[in-house]
């Protein structure tokens, strides 16, 4: 009777350190010391919501045509197709890659490469007073602080995303969810001069 309790009382052992193990949502900015943000790991297990290729939001001509990845945490794209809106401590990461075209077999078209940045936003009220932030991590860094209220990317955000500030407009499997709850702003969607 004595092995069959003991065993029984490791089984449950077990079992509470399973369940009390880390989720999923347990994937939230970390800060260091002084509040910049620490480098997101295995960002790239995250949920992919769109990649981009030569995008700009500028007319001007001459900026080198790359790949962007956009990686949001699993836990928050649940909850975004919940509500249509994002949670707080929502993260975004945005690999940017360099394309090449030719290369091994390929003849047509453009293909990844290797890392040319990696940016991040953030909606977290707790350390950012305007909700959300904008990071960008130098190459190896394992810090970013956080840009400016009202730099470039805040500002563009702040006018033309489509949901808070997110730019659901490029995400396509995001978009009839954000209008199913009333989330989507048509007119910001709709911008087609961007200064």
């Amino acid at each position: 009777m004595k092995p069959v309790l003991s065993f029984a009382s490791l089984f449950a052992i077990c079992l509470v350190l399973l369940t009390a193990g880390p989720k999923e949502n347990s994937l939230k900015p970390q800060y260091d010391a002084n509040g910049n943000l620490m480098r997101p790991a295995d960002y790239r297990d995250w949920k992919f919501l769109s990649a981009g290729y030569g995008m700009s939001y500028s007319p001007a001509p001459g900026s080198r045509e790359m790949f962007t990845n956009v990686f949001v945490q699993r836990w928050a794209y649940a909850e975004f197709l919940k509500s249509g809106k994002w949670p707080e401590q929502s993260m975004f990461v945005i690999d940017v890659r360099d394309a090449e075209s030719e290369g091994s077999i390929n003849k047509t078209g453009h293909y990844q490469t290797d890392s040319m940045a990696l940016e991040v936003e953030i909606k977290d009220s707790t350390q950012n007073p305007a909700k959300w932030a904008y990071y960008s991590f130098q190459p190896n860094a394992r810090t970013a602080e956080a840009m400016p209220r009202g730099n470039d990317c805040w500002s563009c955000h702040e006018q033309h995303a489509a949901v808070e500030h997110t730019f659901v407009q490029f995400y396509p499997t995001l978009k009839p969810v954000a209008k199913k709850f009333g989330a989507y702003n048509e007119t910001r969607a709709k911008v087609e001069d961007v200064k």
